[in-house]
């Protein structure tokens, strides 16, 4: 099996060999030159500035906040307050929008694409007070009260998947959002990883669906029965046992954020390189293959800020979901160990009827990570689910984030559905 995936990104790179530049580049230098110059042209740059810096270099305001979980993880928390162009005037209380990220990636995911298409500078323009997370464990929220990440004597800081970034990340995240802006109630935003930790968060923490207006799940992930990533159905199957050999030899993180990724993109995956057919080709295999909606000349700023790190265990936690076809806490690895953890020999599920927030699932025909019989089983489990499909039938997992058109297919009806929400409010109907 492994050797037909390795197959198919050869065949994917042959395919795209011929292509020296992006078929989008023209298009993109094109836009970028007919714009003012509180733009710039300059994805190199990009690439290698953080995200408050990246925001900074737009003009947009922007704070950095720090909250601590209660089991001491430090979470780094990304602000812009109000729009540049539009709904710009400082300290007005606005509605909360909170963001959090998909796996492998940061707060930079919504706002790399830059302004106009970024998600976050979307909803700042649209009269929000946008807050992205990050969850621990990424470049971000690489920091604890007492352990170590670098530690080559203990991996006890890496000993977390997504049930804790859902149970712990997240209530201290919305609770700190909510008291800085003065608002009590707030809308969510996920992708991907970001869906999942949501579900963790409605189904464990019930007491917090009164503080969700609405949810926006973006490629939801729950039930992964049906997953088609080449990547995790190799690793599904030894999800536990690869778990515990990594920590026995020291290793508890996985893919973390380095210079060297963010050089290779600039150097090798420019317009140009003959090597950006390979880099397209990671992308397709990590998130879905669709060239329609795939910017090449875009390589270097996403893989400047991705990979962004996460813990072995996040990886494993996935693929037990996968070898097993339910969604429930991680297992441990033996019946002991996990009557020790939650008191019954076997994980329990993740009650997702406890979830009565409404949740909207943003889904697509060629998701083959939130595979849209999976998305069906997650609808008939929650308590107040809205389907949203995007319409295009290309449409990738990774296109939610990267995609040329993902303003116009799917954030655009995120932000009518929340203004819609909003409107409720105000005429006390929500």
């Amino acid at each position: 099996m492994l050797r037909g995936h390795l197959l198919v990104v050869l065949a994917t790179c042959i395919s795209l060999a011929a292509a020296r530049r992006s078929p989008q580049a023209d298009s993109t230098e094109k836009w970028l030159k007919s714009i003012n110059t509180r733009y710039s042209d300059n994805v190199f740059e990009d690439a290698l500035l953080d995200v408050p810096d990246l925001i900074r270099k737009y003009r947009y305001p922007v704070e950095v906040h720090s909250v601590t979980t209660e089991d001491g993880y430090i979470l780094e928390l990304h602000r812009i307050p109000h729009g540049r162009d539009a709904n710009n005037v400082p300290n007005q209380k606005k509605p909360v929008v909170f963001i959090l990220h998909g796996m492998l990636t940061s707060s930079a995911d919504y706002v790399l694409m830059g302004p106009g298409r970024g998600l976050a500078y979307i909803l700042a323009e649209e009269g929000f007070d946008v807050w992205m997370g990050n969850a621990r464990g990424n470049y971000y929220s690489r920091r604890h009260v007492r352990l170590n990440p670098d530690s080559k004597l203990s991996t006890a800081f890496w000993r977390f998947s997504w049930d804790q970034i859902g149970n712990m990340d997240l209530p201290a995240a919305i609770d700190y959002a909510l008291k800085v802006s003065g608002q009590e109630r707030l809308h969510y935003v996920g992708h991907s990883q970001g869906t999942t930790s949501f579900f963790v968060l409605g189904s464990m923490r019930p007491e917090y669906n009164k503080k969700i207006i609405s949810a926006h799940a973006l490629a939801p992930v729950a039930y992964m029965a049906h997953n088609e990533s080449p990547v995790l159905q190799f690793i599904s199957p030894h999800a536990t046992r690869i778990e515990t050999l990594a920590s026995l030899i020291g290793i508890g993180e996985f893919m973390p954020s380095n210079e060297f990724t963010a050089s290779f993109g600039a150097k090798y995956c420019r317009d140009g390189s003959a090597i950006q057919p390979i880099c397209s080709a990671l992308i397709f295999v990590m998130g879905g293959r669709n060239e329609e909606q795939h910017n090449a000349t875009m390589l270097p700023v996403i893989m400047g800020h991705a990979p962004a790190g996460i813990s072995v265990r996040q990886l494993a936690h996935y693929g037990q979901g996968i070898a097993e076809g339910y969604f429930r806490r991680y297992d441990q690895g033996s019946r002991l160990a996990n009557f020790r953890e939650y008191g019954s020999f076997t994980p329990p599920p993740y009650d997702l009827s406890k979830i009565t927030a409404p949740v909207y699932l943003h889904y697509s025909d060629n998701d083959h990570l939130a595979h849209v019989n999976d998305v069906e089983r997650l609808y008939r489990e929650l308590s107040r689910p809205i389907k949203r499909k995007v319409p295009m039938t290309t449409f990738s997992h990774v296109d939610f984030v990267y995609g040329i058109n993902a303003k116009e297919l799917v954030y655009d009806t995120v932000v009518n559905i929340i203004k819609d929400y909003e409107g409720a409010v105000l005429d006390n109907n929500v």
